[in-house]
């Protein structure tokens, strides 16, 4: 049966997400997410895309991003993966595939979606249990957001930045938002399998 086609849209929003082959690892170590950043970054020179919300787990990985090209999505995600796979596969002599199938992508149709769907992927670590406090996972996008970390691969999500003029503001409503649980996310996680 043929794979069914992406929707892919200029300027489109996109939720990605990608497993272990059998959830195996995918990082090890901190350099390993490190390398992972440094090639998005590589990544970001070659293509024109944002990076709003990113956050890569043990297991799998979340990015939210915009695409100048709705049609070079693919080889944006394709060259990511592979990229990191090779790293992976030479640090660890893996034999076979780091990643289970292909990445899945979810269009984000609505500005309502963007700021949710950022905020879903950077609780991940709190509902893994990797986390008690997110400013303590420094692999994703959350203390850019809540703490005013520098991070050369994230763009603001505008939602964002819609949500105060005064940037010391616009950090504690999203502290806010971000802490408040949601009963839809157990059912997310499910459905994709993560």
């Amino acid at each position: 049966m043929a794979r069914p086609n992406r929707l892919l849209v200029d300027k489109g929003a996109y939720h990605i997400t990608s497993r272990g082959h059998n959830r195996y690892r995918l990082f090890d170590s901190l350099n390993d997410y490190k390398i992972y950043k440094k090639i998005i970054r590589d990544y970001k020179k070659e293509f024109i895309f944002d990076i709003f919300h990113y956050c890569p787990m043990p297991n799998h990985t979340h990015l939210l991003l915009r695409v100048d090209k709705g049609e070079e999505l693919p080889r944006i995600m394709q060259g990511i993966n592979q990229s990191y796979a090779t790293h992976y596969k030479r640090t660890y002599n893996l034999i076979g595939n780091l990643f289970q199938g292909r990445y899945k992508s979810v269009f984000i149709d609505s500005d309502e979606y963007l700021l949710e769907c950022g905020r879903y992927i950077e609780r991940n670590p709190l509902r893994a249990g990797i986390v008690s406090n997110l400013s303590d996972y420094y692999f994703s996008s959350y203390n850019f957001y809540a703490n005013g970390k520098k991070d050369d691969i994230v763009t603001p999500n505008p939602c964002y930045l819609a949500l105060s003029n005064d940037p010391e503001e616009r950090m504690k409503l999203y502290k806010e938002y971000i802490s408040q649980k949601r009963p839809y996310e157990t059912i997310i996680d499910k459905g994709l399998k993560i």
